[in-house]
């Protein structure tokens, strides 16, 4: 009995030959077990060595492996090719980004913007070694914990119809990030990180689309975390209304 197969239809792309990007036609093998990076893998293996994209880790925690699998930004290490059999199953690069090389895209714009929103804590008074560690209740770490799971895939960045249109916009997994150390009874960098969470190019520039949170692997829910830094920005805006004095 011949051995089943499924056709991937990946996006080419080669800047010295190629004036733009084009899409070519692999068969693999359908084995029940086989994820897309999988079949990628036999590709670059057994028929086309030059295939680049990117991936490391295989376990869906380094985020790597992005890509758009039939339309949707999926992790490929995760993304089973019995989901999508009888085929054919079209792999192409993160959208939103420019293209480097076939399925690899360019991050510079994303790891530049991550730093913006000082995603770690920020401590004004900083404890001795001698005095401990910051401690903290399991309700305060409760309060953040889901959006401390981000691993920076940025399929959220190619789901996001803002970020394609408005390229300026900070996006969801750094705003989201943004927000996890705002929660952080540890953290002190909640008003250092006003200036670009609060600004035009962050939390207001997301109309509230909700794909974000759609395809995140990891269910950290980026447009939640935008919307409650939204209350938190008008909850602010208020007190200074009501009790202007009230920080002098």
């Amino acid at each position: 009995m011949p051995q089943e197969t499924i056709q991937l239809v990946v996006t080419r792309f080669h800047p010295d030959h190629d004036p733009v990007p084009r899409f070519q036609t692999y068969t693999v093998p359908l084995h029940e077990d086989w994820v897309v990076l999988d079949a990628l893998n036999y590709i670059k293996d057994t028929q086309d060595g030059t295939l680049s994209y990117r991936w490391s880790c295989r376990m869906g925690i380094c985020g790597s492996c992005g890509m758009n699998v039939n339309g949707t930004p999926r992790l490929t290490c995760a993304t089973f090719l019995r989901e999508y059999a009888p085929g054919p199953i079209r792999v192409e690069p993160l959208a939103n980004f420019p293209i480097i090389r076939d399925l690899v895209v360019d991050i510079t714009d994303f790891m530049e913007k991550l730093p913006r929103v000082q995603p770690w804590l920020v401590r004004q008074d900083e404890t001795p070694l001698t005095g401990g560690e910051y401690r903290q209740t399991p309700g305060e770490m409760e309060r953040y914990h889901q959006f401390s799971l981000c691993i920076n895939c940025m399929l959220c960045y190619a789901a996001c119809p803002v970020y394609g249109l408005h390229p300026e916009f900070i996006g969801p997994a750094a705003l989201a990030l943004a927000h996890r150390y705002n929660l952080d009874s540890r953290d002190q960098g909640r008003a250092a990180r006003q200036a670009e969470v609060y600004s035009e190019e962050g939390i207001w520039e997301c109309t509230f689309v909700g794909q974000c949170s759609v395809v995140c692997p990891k269910k950290v829910d980026p447009a939640g975390a935008i919307q409650q830094e939204k209350v938190s920005a008008a909850l602010d805006w208020l007190k200074s209304v009501v009790w202007p004095w009230g920080n002098r």
